[in-house]
């Protein structure tokens, strides 16, 4: 099972493999900014920090959301 999806990942044309590559980064993108959003104390916005905190977790929620959706289309049978 662990060939096949090795194969599958190799048999992608050059866009897909751009486009989960894109996905990935935006997955990444997304997570790192809920992240500093939670965590930097000097954001440039001045924010209540209970809305930055939620604000900070819906974007971790979502990086989630999309890293799910990418993985299910990257390893479908």
């Amino acid at each position: 099972m662990i060939d096949k999806q090795h194969n599958n990942f190799r048999q992608k044309s050059p866009k897909k493999r751009f486009l989960s590559i894109l996905g990935i980064c935006f997955f990444a993108f997304y997570f790192i900014l809920g992240v500093l959003i939670i965590f930097w104390k000097g954001f440039p916005l001045q924010i209540d920090p209970t809305y930055r905190t939620f604000f900070g977790i819906l974007l971790i929620v979502y990086s989630f959301m999309r890293f799910a959706r990418l993985w299910q289309n990257n390893f479908k049978n």
